[in-house]
């Protein structure tokens, strides 16, 4: 897949002693200093169920839903990275994990879903791909039909984040908004498997995928992550 990389808005943020350009609110040239790939090829820097995650030609997947963590932890980034569904898949790249032993309230997801699906088609909103995860919904829907390669952008800086999709910039979230367990700044109800604020997370954690969820596969490539100093 020929990389898209968009022009952006730039904007500067405050980030400890520096200033760090955000978002980008697109996709960014990950040829550029700065950039490394987030595992490495034999998995040894990940956290991770023995037998379930494989690592071939490139392409990372799981025969089990069970996730795939960084053994690092990370705050202030830029992660970019391809992911590919199947009928049905329901999938999600997890940032700010900070319990991976009970990570769902722990963490942010950041949905991967075959919203081509009947399923997940007429699922409420803030349950398809692109959102965040029974907090916000995306701007639009623009996820491939399953079998083709798609592309995010998840960028993080301090409560900050932002999702970029197929070249759509589809999430731009503040945490410190949600104040909440049980409704969001709109009114919707949170799953109440999400039982802690977004506001009250840490911002800084591991970095996850969910595997082999509602028995669909899900598969994910050119993992990359830039730090923002």
């Amino acid at each position: 897949m020929k990389s898209l990389i968009l022009t952006a808005v730039v904007t500067f943020v405050f980030v400890g002693s520096h200033y760090a350009q955000v978002p980008p609110k697109a996709h960014p040239d990950t040829t550029e200093p700065g950039w490394v790939d987030l595992f490495k090829p034999d998995l040894s820097n990940a956290i991770r169920p023995e037998g379930i995650w494989s690592f071939q030609g490139g392409v990372l997947t799981a025969s089990e839903d069970r996730a795939i963590w960084s053994q690092g932890q990370y705050g202030n980034f830029i992660l970019d990275l391809e992911f590919k569904t199947a009928p049905g898949t329901n999938s999600g790249v997890i940032v700010h994990a900070s319990n991976l032993e009970d990570w769902i309230p722990n963490s942010v997801e950041v949905q991967i879903a075959d919203d081509h699906h009947e399923k997940w088609a007429n699922a409420p909103a803030t349950w398809q791909c692109g959102a965040i995860f029974g907090h916000l919904a995306a701007r639009k829907r623009v996820v491939k039909k399953p079998g083709e390669w798609n592309r995010y952008t998840i960028t993080c800086v301090d409560k900050k984040i932002w999702v970029a999709l197929n070249g759509e910039l589809i999430i731009e979230m503040d945490m410190s908004r949600w104040t909440s367990a049980k409704t969001n700044p709109d009114g919707s109800e949170i799953p109440a498997w999400l039982s802690k604020p977004l506001d009250e997370l840490p911002v800084r954690g591991h970095i996850g995928f969910q595997g082999k969820h509602a028995d669909a596969p899900i598969w994910f490539r050119n993992i990359k992550i830039k730090e923002l100093k």
